[in-house]
């Protein structure tokens, strides 16, 4: 028998198998979250023997509602999301939007009308706009009228105002002028390097199935993250507030316009149950109301978050505030004019 010489063999490592000839399953983040959410659920009892202090009570409480008003969309969105991504050729933006960026930014505002979302939803919608090639100017415009201007949202508001339809109009017409002003500015004074958005896996290589769930992951885990940090700070600032700064600035008309144009990014309350919160405000003016309602969908705590966590910490830093301020004047003058 003879020996094989040293020479004759193949010292090279095998090449590894393609990702498709993989057959093992890696647990992921998503995994565990969905796990822990089952947990939370199966054990509800015993947890809920852990709260009995009122203050964090109603700290949860707070906490989950915003959870649960805000998932279902943040959920739709991120599947719609994943569309754009995966099923929708970026050919057809081009030809769905003006081509002259600052006609986009109107016909991007106005297709919100199309979104039955909130604005839990319309961030990662803008995010993947923004990858299929749509100027982000016309993106953010999408993003502030898409959860204000959305018919579910308007017949909210009509329903809330019971014999007062001009608030509905109000708030429509007020949301969809910012969120127009805030795209034309953004792109007369707005840098590409203030928008980071996430490395999201290459998706062309896979297959469509494969890469709308790799879509749905990765937006799920960076707009849902942030989505919680929200919600936290929302429960604690409902927690820490006392109700009776809010009775003593009511009496004040510019006082109450300001502070409930804060209140209104500090509660985090979902577009599509705001309308019946500020109805509530009863003794606030009805233009203070209509600033809640305007605020409230463009700029609140969850949703700077999820924005910092899609576009990047340098654009929500900068972003946020100039819409509040936005919000805050628009949403007055039209207050005063229709109201």
């Amino acid at each position: 028998m003879t020996l094989t010489r040293l020479q004759d063999i193949d010292w090279t490592a095998p090449s590894p198998p393609p990702p498709e000839a993989r057959r093992e399953r890696k647990i992921g983040s998503l995994e565990v979250l969905a796990a822990l959410l089952v947990l939370l659920v199966l054990f509800r009892g015993p947890l809920a023997g852990l709260v009995d202090a009122p203050g964090l009570q109603t700290w949860t409480t707070v906490f989950v509602s915003v959870l649960v008003q805000a998932a279902p969309f943040l959920v739709f969105g991120v599947a719609l999301s994943a569309v754009i991504a995966v099923y929708v050729p970026r050919s057809f933006w081009a030809r769905a939007l003006p081509k002259h960026p600052a006609l986009a930014v109107p016909a991007a505002g106005l297709a919100g009308v199309a979104l039955p979302g909130c604005e839990c939803g319309s961030v990662p919608i803008a995010g993947s706009l923004m990858r299929r090639g749509v100027t982000p100017a016309a993106a953010l415009a999408f993003l502030l009228a898409a959860p204000a201007i959305n018919p579910i949202v308007l017949t909210a508001t009509v329903v809330a105002f019971p014999g007062r339809p001009e608030m509905a109009v109000a708030r429509g017409v007020a949301s969809l002028i910012v969120a127009v002003l805030m795209g034309w500015l953004w792109l007369r004074l707005g840098k590409q390097e203030w928008i980071r958005l996430p490395h999201r896996p290459e998706l062309d290589d896979m297959s469509r199935a494969r890469a709308f769930w790799a879509a749905c992951r990765h937006d799920v885990m960076h707009a849902g993250g942030f989505l919680v940090v929200g919600a936290a700070a929302a429960a604690t600032i409902n927690v820490v507030v006392p109700d009776a700064w809010l009775q003593s600035l009511a009496g004040n008309a510019v006082l109450s316009v300001i502070a409930l144009a804060v209140l209104a990014v500090l509660l985090s309350i979902c577009s599509e149950a705001d309308a019946f919160v500020a109805a509530s405000l009863s003794q606030f003016s009805l233009t203070s109301r209509l600033v809640f309602l305007v605020v409230g969908p463009m700029v609140d705590l969850k949703l700077i978050s999820m924005q910092a966590g899609v576009f990047g910490r340098r654009f929500a830093f900068r972003f946020a505030p100039a819409t509040f301020l936005a919000a805050l004047g628009i949403g007055t003058g039209v207050g005063v004019i229709l109201l």
